[in-house]
This record gives C-alpha cells, structure tokens and sequence, in this order.
C-alpha cells in the first residue's frame, strides 16, 4: 500500500483559445515537476478559462479533444501523472472535465457537476451537468477530483467521502473579487471539517477579459490547519509532499506566503487585468488623457507598473477652462512615472466647432452641449493618435461616474479598457495614497511616489466650464459612493439605503434615477477589470428601457 505521494501545484495562467500553447506549458510545469508523482493544473487549463461561446463552436471542441489526445499522448515521457482541466464530449454534449494521463494513455475522466449559473458566470449556458463523480484510484490512493464549484455545494464533496476518497484535489477557475481569500478558505475549512479529507485548493492566475485571477492556492490538512499558502497574482509550482498517517492522508510541507491586503489586492487585480489584455491583444502599448485630475493619475500609473513606462502614452488636452494647476500637475505625473507626455491644445478644434454649429446653435445658451464637445474633441485627437501608433486608448473613468452617468457618451468613455471600471471614487483616492507610499513588487514603474500630492488632495473637477467641480452635480463622493453600494451592489430600495446612510430620501431616490436613466450609456462603455461582486457588465445586467423605481 502506498504510505507517501508528491503532488505537484501547478498554479499557472492562460489564454482562453490557444489550445496548443496552454498544452506546451502544461508539459514545461511537467518537467519541472519531474520529482512529482502527479501534477495538477487549474480548470479549463487547456482551453483556458472561462471559454464562453466559443464552446458552442463545433470546430474549438474538435480541435480541443484534439490537443487533449496530444496532451495525453505526451505524457509516455518520462514524468508524473497529469490532472489537467479540458472539456470531453460525450453523447454529443460538452462537460467541464478533468483529464488524468500517465505513461500515454488517460487513466480517468471526471466532469463537473456544479454548474454557476450567477454574477460572472454562466455554465450552464455551454456545459451540459456531470453526474457525481466517481473516486479515482491512483497508485493505491483513492482521490477525489470535484472541480471548483463542486465545492461550493455540500453534495460532491459529501458523496465523494462516502465513496470512500481519502483526499480531495480541486482544480479551479476563480475570479479575483474583494475579500475572497478569507470567503474561500473558510469555505474549504468547512468541506474539510465535514469530510474528514486534507483538500488541495488550485486556482488559475492572469488576466481575461473583465476577470483577473489571483491564484492564492492553498492546501487544508483534515484537522483544519492551512499548511500551504501559494502567492497570489503569479506562477507557482510547488511540489507537495503527502503522507498516510493513522488511516489518514496529510500534507507534510508547509510552504506560507504573505497575500495582498486591502488596497493592494485590488491594485494587484488592476494589473494583471491590464496587462494580459494588452499584451494578447496585440497592443504595443496604451495611450491615456492625462488631465492632471486622480483618475487619470492613477489609470497611468497602473498602466506604467503593468506594461512599463515605455509603453505608457500620456496626452494632456486643455481647453480655455483648463487650469494652470493641472497642466502642471499632468506634466509631474508623466515626470513622476518615467512615461511619454505630450500636450496637444484643444482650443483650436472647439473654435472650429463654433463656427461650424454657429447657425444651428443661434438663440440658445451655452450648456452641456458645449461642454460634450470639449470631452468628445480629447476623444477624437487621442483616437486619431491611437489609430496612428497603435497604442490602445485607456479609459480613465471610475464606477462611481459611471453609476450615474457622469460621463459623456464618445467622449471621455471612449476607449478599448477602463482599470477603474469597478472602482468608486473614493476606492481611487485610498489606491492613489497606497501607490504613492507602496511599490508593488512585480511593479515595471518607478520607486516612490507617482503623483503629486495636490492632485489627491484637489477637488475633482472635469474643468469643461468655470470653476466646475464635481460636487456641483453630485453629492459628495464620501456620501455619494455608501448610497451606490447600496444601490448597485446591494440591491437595497431608496428607503433602506437612506436609513442606512443617514442621507435625505430625496437624494438617494435622485441618485437611483441617474443610475437606472445611465444604463445605456454603461452597455457602450469598454471593458474593464472586475474588483467587487456586482460589477457593470459581467455581474449587473438592467433593462435599458425600465420603469421600474424602489422610491414610490
């Protein structure tokens, strides 16, 4: 009987679509793991993950089940075993799988059961639902491989027990959100506790699309202890040690590592997100409105730490209303971050707009229409700029504008991806402070601070009319922003959201017009990476046209 195993973690990234690259880099983590009896990978590893639609393609899972029996082939070199996440057809219908493979042949195949079906995920949409799984014998031990949300729910890893597992090896797909590190370890404690099994929790690391992975793999011993503590945000292969003791499995290795806390996690995410969406994309590089405001500030700062000040384009655009303050200040945070920083007056164009609409403008005041045009003409240039060079336009604007709509429409919205899409206002100035006292350590931008202090500590303003500030529109941002978590994140009525924050009914009830009235604007804005758990796009999806209000 088998007393002791090395199980290799292999905590790796991916890229949703290329089969045979994400093959190839399972087989280098299987030569790294040559001392390994088995390795494991995350889910959908060889697809990458989540593959969406494209597992509706008949030709993505010919091809998938083609690179599989390669990936399977390959493992006839010398080397340990390999769990590797994939998608199986069988009767015609695809099942999120797990694939085990040793000396060239495949030794078991399990699909997932669980299918998440809310927020960012949609399983059920593309996956057909696995029965629950059988337990797999290997080497005399008998394993269970419930995949990610199997977990989640009491019945896979309950039944797995009673079939007689003796530890249970979870491949993941799980999205970075705030406070999930605390959510996923307790969660495995629980399954633990209730099962009796030690349980290895492997999670996939990298960017895709609106979703950052943070890793943050961990092993659980069946008394409780966490043993082994992977990093978050980076590549990680560990090769575990585990050992029969008293009729039980545990992991004699303890390996710890110290996870990001608040804000530093979210910044992490803002990275990461970034970075793999430009450089799969094909950008060589991103160009940005750098106003002198926070936003912008911040937005070309993780720009900088995430791709290098090399590929960062800062592109100042004043107009007659713009202040000396931020030009100035813009000029520092482009001196501050290492980047490129040019200026490029607006003035001329909005003279020419002037003209142009003169006759049709005649008898009305100057209002917002006028305003819009400024916003829409730094669109416009930085578009132009993008559409020479190639670099790809980044949005600057943050959640809580986007919440009500403070933001104008192919103007100061336009652009390929936001980092702050998620973040409220009062989320970028806690970032901008930690930033500017904190150097993340895979960071390609400067030491020190990475903009001045004045631009934290001045009042927002979009400068598109006299002495304009933010607070003119709306409440302020240290009320504003309780009022939209309620309300977005939450889902709360005017009524429970006032009691909850002390403010005027009047306000909140105002406040849930302009988030209902902006949903159109928010289906036209470009992606952006998810931080909380009801994210624009991925999580919270409203009817443009809806009548519907809580305040009566």
């Amino acid at each position: 009987m088998t007393e002791r195993l090395i199980i290799a973690l292999a905590q790796m990234n991916q890229r949703v679509g290329d089969l045979a690259g994400n093959a190839a880099a399972i087989l280098q983590m299987r030569e790294r793991a040559g001392g390994a009896d088995l390795l494991l990978v995350p889910e959908l590893q060889l697809t990458g993950y989540p593959p969406e639609d494209l597992v509706l393609k008949p030709e993505f899972l010919r091809r998938t089940e083609e690179e599989a029996a390669k990936l399977v082939a390959a493992t006839q070199a010398p080397g340990p075993a390999v769990a590797f996440g994939s998608i199986v057809l069988r009767d015609g219908k695809p099942y999120n799988a797990m694939i085990v493979a040793d000396g060239g042949r495949g030794l078991f195949v399990t699909s997932k059961r669980e299918l998440p079906n809310y927020g960012t995920f949609d399983e059920k949409r593309v996956f057909a639902s696995g029965p629950l799984p059988k337990v797999f014998e290997f080497r005399g031990v008998r394993i269970g491989l419930p995949i990610c949300e199997d977990i989640w729910l009491e019945d896979v890893c309950e039944h797995l027990a009673a079939e007689g597992a003796e530890l249970l090896l979870v491949a993941n797909g799980s999205p970075y959100e705030l406070d999930k590190d605390d959510l996923r370890q307790s969660l495995v404690q629980s399954r633990v506790a209730t099962s009796g099994l030690a349980m290895a929790y492997l999670n996939r690391v990298g960017g895709q699309d609106e979703l950052a992975f943070d890793g943050s793999s961990f092993v659980v011993n069946p008394d409780g202890e966490l043993v082994v503590q992977l990093p978050d945000w980076e590549e990680a292969l560990l090769l575990t040690q585990w050992k029969r003791s008293s009729g039980k499995w545990t992991c004699t290795t303890r390996e710890q590592h110290e996870l990001d806390q608040f804000p530093a996690d979210i910044y992490h995410a803002m990275m990461v997100g970034l970075r793999d969406y430009v450089q799969r994309n094909g950008f060589p590089g991103v160009i940005l409105g750098l106003s002198g405001g926070i936003d912008s500030a911040l937005s070309a700062a993780v720009a900088v730490d995430a791709l290098g000040p090399d590929k960062v384009w800062g592109v100042m655009m004043p107009s007659v209303y713009t202040g000396s303050t931020s030009v100035e200040d813009a000029q520092e945070c482009a001196e501050l971050l290492g980047c490129r920083h040019d200026v490029i007056p607006i003035v001329p164009g909005v003279d020419a707009l002037s003209v142009m609409l003169k006759d049709a403008f005649a008898g009305r005041k100057p209002d917002l229409a006028e305003e819009n045009i400024q916003a829409r003409l730094r669109m416009v240039t930085l578009m132009a700029l993008s559409n020479k060079f190639g670099h790809m336009l980044l949005t600057t604007g943050n959640k809580s504008e986007m919440s009500v709509g403070y933001a104008t429409l192919y103007g100061d919205m336009a652009g390929g991806y936001s980092v702050l899409k998620d973040a409220y206002k009062t989320t970028v100035f806690k970032l901008s402070r930690w930033r500017n006292a904190h150097k993340p350590d895979d960071s390609l931008g400067p030491d020190g601070p990475v903009m001045p202090q004045r631009v934290i500590n001045k009042p927002p303003t979009a400068e598109l009319r006299p002495d304009q500030k933010d607070e003119d529109s709306l409440p302020p941002y240290e009320l504003l922003d309780p009022i939209l978590v309620g309300l977005v994140d939450a889902e709360k009525s005017v009524a429970e959201v006032a009691a909850e924050t002390g403010a005027d009914v009047k306000v909140v009830a105002e406040m849930e017009k302009l988030v209902l009235r902006a949903e159109y604007k928010r289906r036209q804005a470009p992606p952006g990476v998810k931080i909380g758990g009801r994210n624009f796009g991925r999580d919270r999806r409203y009817p443009i046209t809806n009548a519907f209000r809580t305040a009566r």
